[in-house]
């Protein structure tokens, strides 16, 4: 009779216990809001939206839906790695923009910083013809 070989499974260990300070990425569009939670060096500690809750359809690009989202990923990393503070950089243009810092804000997150970086267009594509008549 062959036994079978035991393999000795390693544990990886946490090496992310305790991150005071960090970045949050906030990315509005017009029909949902992502907030990314990361530590300095861009390492991703966390990633919410309103559809991780609960919210479907047209209920996702609401404001309401961007600040439950922002303050369950705010309770989820401060609970995990006891965040404190952090540097917001907000992207797009959609409802959730003011709503997640809103969020952040009220779940108890110390916001040091506030950029905005949505893209805006020098000059754009060129226009449409005029129609004839």
């Amino acid at each position: 009779m062959v036994k079978a070989k035991k393999t000795g499974k390693k544990s990886k260990s946490k090496t992310k216990k305790n991150v005071p300070s960090g970045i949050i990425s906030v990315q509005a569009t017009f029909n949902n809001t992502i907030i990314t939670i990361a530590d300095l060096e861009g390492n991703t500690l966390a990633q919410g939206s309103p559809a991780k809750i609960g919210f479907k359809g047209s209920k996702k690009s609401t404001a309401f839906a961007a600040t439950k989202a922002a303050t369950e990923v705010a309770f989820e990393v401060m609970k995990k790695y006891g965040f404190k503070e952090a540097k917001v950089y907000i992207q797009g243009a959609g409802a959730g923009r003011n709503a997640a810092v809103k969020g952040l804000d009220s779940a108890g997150l110390r916001l040091t910083t506030l950029v905005d970086k949505t893209g805006l267009p020098h000059n754009g594509c060129r226009p449409k013809k005029r129609p004839r008549k």
